[in-house]
């Protein structure tokens, strides 16, 4: 067994928290605007889900309607399924709990990170806890920083230092931006938040307004 597959119980305990999460939503809140621009919490869950629900063909066939281009297949697909009802988005997630899909490249250390940092462009905006175990904020945390994550998503810490305050965990070097450290995921993840979420003198750098 290796290391990633020692992941699996992790993930589906976090799905299974998340389940619980969705469905004490009230009808009203799928569709409020998520941390995702343009995704309402219903394009975020059916987004989720995608990855679950769909067979390699099926992939393969959306992303040549999109001519290859993922964001643009990803957004359209989101836009689409949000249309299903509550019962079925949350249908979705449900019996996909235990999915073993990995992202191309980011193995199930990469799903791990998809469901966390989706979950909270959700419960976020919405002001609710998403119940994220600390073992698993840590391994996510540890996948944002990692220089292909970094690459990506190509966020400028120059002179920022991340430190979390709840958690024993910091990355970077320069003046402090402090918050709780599924925040400071989401600074990573390049999400604005709103103003008094984090505090330190880049502030402004990272949030709305």
């Amino acid at each position: 067994m290796t290391a990633d597959d020692d992941l699996m119980p992790t993930i589906a305990a976090e799905r299974r928290m998340f389940s619980d999460v969705l469905d004490a939503l009230p009808e009203q809140a799928w569709n409020t605007p998520s941390l995702c621009a343009g995704w309402r919490v219903r394009e975020v869950v059916a987004h989720m889900t995608m990855p679950l629900r769909f067979s390699t063909p099926r992939f393969v066939g959306e992303m040549v309607r999109s001519r290859g281009n993922f964001a643009r297949m990803a957004d359209r697909v989101a836009r689409r399924d949000a249309q299903a009802s509550i019962g079925t988005l949350l249908d979705g997630w449900r019996t996909n709990e235990d999915n073993r899909w990995k992202p191309p490249g980011g193995g199930l250390k990469g799903a791990l990170t998809h469901d966390v940092v989706h979950g909270l462009d959700i419960t976020i905006p919405l002001g609710i806890e998403h119940p994220v175990s600390e073992p698993a904020l840590r391994k996510v945390l540890d996948h944002a920083t990692s220089p292909l994550s970094l690459k990506h998503f190509g966020l400028d810490l120059t002179g920022t230092r991340l430190e979390a305050d709840d958690l024993d965990w910091a990355f970077g070097d320069g003046e402090p931006l402090r918050g709780a450290a599924r925040h400071l995921l989401m600074v990573l993840m390049d999400r604005r938040l709103s103003p008094g979420v984090l505090s330190g003198a880049t502030v402004s750098r990272f949030t709305t307004g």
